[in-house]
């Protein structure tokens, strides 16, 4: 069977060569243009539709994918991977189905690092035999996946799981902004972290990326502002208190809106550092063990 796959970004498109590596005959697009090696490149998202019967889409957000679909998903089934709200995801189902297709909700917890690696964890939503189709297609990409009953439940456990993953990464941020304050070593902070019970993949290559200055995105500042949205507004509906996450919010839209909203969500820490008056500690501020120059904390 040809796959198809719309939206080749920071995600889609090492999500896509997996697919391709693993010798399935596959069909692309996306809007910038750009073709992926091994796959045919359609010319439009209805070429794809037209040509194969199941269609993963990894695309930004909820307009993105309005603008992919229409008729011409009767017989397919269509493998939304992004995230969006939940109650989009729903209504979505609906609408592919009304028009003769099949749906599925395999959003994907991970990064650009575990996309290459196809270590991604996807939470598969939908109907029984829908999720029995699309399981083995998204073994080259996956190394878990986790049945989460029908769809929006996919969705919603991914907004939980990145519940988390914001939270997690922030405070982290915000224990190297602790340190650099007080004029601590930055690679002794991350040596104990890396060693004590709380390290993980997140918690050492996010660490990594701020002792380095280097930001170059994993998940985008951008990205994960917009997830966290979606999870304050889910919450906001039901009157589940999010208290955490609307703090990271803020963070993570005043970064943003700084101009860094390309970098990786380690960037958080510029909202620290702004917010506390120390400007920018990089670079010559930092000496060769990465650690600011201990002059106390701002006054």
């Amino acid at each position: 069977m040809v796959l198809g796959f719309l939206g080749l970004g920071v995600m889609g498109r090492p999500m896509a060569a997996n697919l391709v590596a693993a010798g399935h005959d596959l069909v692309v697009w996306t809007r910038s243009g750009v073709p992926l090696d091994g796959a045919r490149f359609a010319e439009s998202p209805q070429k794809v539709f037209e040509q194969a019967g199941v269609v993963f889409l990894m695309l930004a957000n909820a307009e993105a994918i309005d603008s992919v679909i229409g008729p011409y998903v009767e017989g397919r089934t269509v493998v939304h991977m992004g995230t969006t709200a939940p109650e989009y995801s729903a209504d979505l189902g609906e609408r592919v189905v009304a028009a003769g297709g099949r749906y599925v909700e395999a959003p994907v917890s991970g990064s650009r690092g575990p996309a290459e690696a196809g270590q991604l964890v996807a939470m598969l939503a939908g109907e029984p035999e829908d999720r029995e189709q699309v399981r083995p297609l998204l073994a080259p990409m996956c190394r878990e996946v986790v049945d989460c009953g029908t769809a929006p439940n996919g969705l919603l456990m991914k907004l939980a799981v990145n519940t988390f993953l914001i939270s997690m990464v922030t405070g982290l941020a915000e224990a190297f902004h602790f340190a650099e304050g007080h004029g601590l070593d930055l690679g002794t902070l991350r040596s104990v972290l890396d060693a004590g019970p709380m390290a993980s993949y997140v918690s050492r290559g996010k660490a990594g990326k701020i002792v380095d200055g280097d930001f170059a995105a994993q998940a985008s500042i951008r990205d994960v502002h917009y997830n966290n949205r979606l999870i304050v507004e889910a919450a906001a509906k039901r009157g589940i208190e999010a208290p955490l996450l609307d703090v990271c919010r803020e963070l993570y839209a005043e970064t943003e809106q700084q101009g860094f909203g390309g970098e990786d969500m380690a960037a958080v820490i510029r909202a620290m550092w702004s917010r506390s008056g120390l400007g920018t500690p990089t670079g010559s501020s930092r000496n060769d063990a990465g650690s600011v120059a201990a002059a106390g904390p701002p006054s």
